[in-house]
């Protein structure tokens, strides 16, 4: 069993670093969250303002951005990178900016991330850029490849932007020696993803994981899918990066599915997504020799399950191949308390100009409020520090 030491109630270390003022602001905050139908109509209001082109980002960024957010370019996101590594945390960065269509737009996505990776060269605290291939390229387009329709002369040229700017990112990548982390889209565009992100692998992983792949587990095939690309990597000899995710996009994909009249790739149920999502960290456990693993998770029993199997394996806790992270702004129970038992532990951190991720800022909120028992967790631990400090 994992070690008395590691307690997810330990609110003193997990929100050490937060003001009482912080700590109120995010009590506040989560209350909010918990609230299906205001968090509904808040998004909903939201949108409509940024339509309207009304400025609604400097209410938002006090509010809700600083708390889920680095800053607005990487100079705003570096005293917070700094401040994490006291408390040995790493840092994945994402440039948070979505839904772009023009070369102009992925040209300037590829320099934003760029400069994220040439800046994690310096601030090794800067563990991954996690990147969106979508954001160098017509989702459109990703999904004629998966339906493999041929391309015409037009297409592809976009397709060979994509692949530039791609090799573009993993070439600064090795040259810097930090790692880039795809992250997961919808199954309909997925399998190009997937396909890209191997083939840099193959080339790129030859001595350390730098280009890691994100298998979301509520999809009933990934875990197949995850053995596969492991006896890819042994057969052409390079390591295999793994993020494991639990998923984003139940209700889409499920829309999506039954839409075309196929059947959902999504598990039918939560339990079937925990066991497979368990059964994927238990494998890669078992493989530390070829793979390398970032556990994206909130789930706290997996996170105790990863600390149980690293003990009954012998493992370190400190193994340069396994890691954690959860969201910046939340999850503080599990990351801090993770760390100070000596785990690798990141927080995921956005960053770009507040009105370009308030769609992200939507999308997470959304997220977070259909979370079974989620949001009422960290209510929960929030007002216990509260009561400890006597606030």
């Amino acid at each position: 069993m994992p070690s008395p030491s590691i307690s997810f109630d330990n609110t003193e270390i997990a929100f050490k670093a937060l003001s009482n003022k912080e700590l109120n602001r995010a009590t506040l905050l989560f209350s909010l969250f918990n609230v299906e139908w205001l968090v509904a109509l808040g998004s909903s209001f939201t949108e409509r303002l940024l339509h309207l082109g009304i400025p609604i980002h400097v209410l938002v960024k006090p509010i809700v951005y600083s708390h889920f957010c680095g800053g607005e370019d990487l100079v705003e996101c570096t005293m917070l990178i700094r401040e994490l590594a006291t408390r040995n945390v790493g840092v994945l960065l994402n440039y948070g900016v979505e839904a772009k269509s023009s070369d102009a737009e992925y040209e300037y996505s590829v320099l934003q991330n760029m400069q994220a990776i040439q800046l994690a060269g310096k601030e090794k605290n800067i563990k991954a850029v996690c990147i969106k291939l979508t954001g160098f390229g017509r989702v459109a387009l990703f999904e004629k490849l998966q339906q493999k329709q041929g391309l015409n002369a037009s297409e592809q040229i976009e397709l060979n932007a994509i692949n530039e700017r791609f090799d573009r990112l993993c070439s600064a990548a090795l040259e810097n020696q930090v790692s880039i982390y795809i992250d997961a889209e919808e199954s309909w565009i997925q399998q190009p993803i997937d396909d890209m992100t191997l083939e840099r692998m193959k080339r790129v992983n030859t001595k350390s994981a730098i280009i890691y792949n994100t298998y979301q587990l509520y999809r009933n095939d990934k875990l197949k899918d995850l053995k596969a690309d492991l006896e890819y990597a042994k057969k052409h000899g390079f390591y295999l990066g793994v993020k494991l995710v639990r998923g984003a996009y139940v209700e889409k994909e499920n829309e999506f599915a039954k839409s075309a009249g196929k059947v959902s790739p999504i598990h039918i149920s939560k339990a079937a997504t925990d066991d497979d999502f368990n059964l994927a960290l238990t494998f890669c456990l078992d493989h530390l020799d070829t793979i390398a693993c970032c556990v994206a998770s909130h789930n706290e029993y997996s996170c105790l399950l990863l600390t149980q199997l690293l003990q009954e394996k012998k493992i370190p806790f400190n193994h340069p191949h396994i890691s954690v992270s959860q969201l910046y702004g939340m999850g503080d129970h599990i990351t801090y308390n993770l760390s100070n038992s000596g785990i690798n532990c990141n927080k995921y951190v956005p960053f770009g100009p507040v009105k370009e991720v308030i769609p992200y800022l939507i999308r997470r909120a959304q997220e977070n409020g259909s979370v079974e028992g989620q949001m009422g967790r960290e209510i929960k631990l929030l007002k216990i520090e509260k009561t400890r400090r006597g606030i």
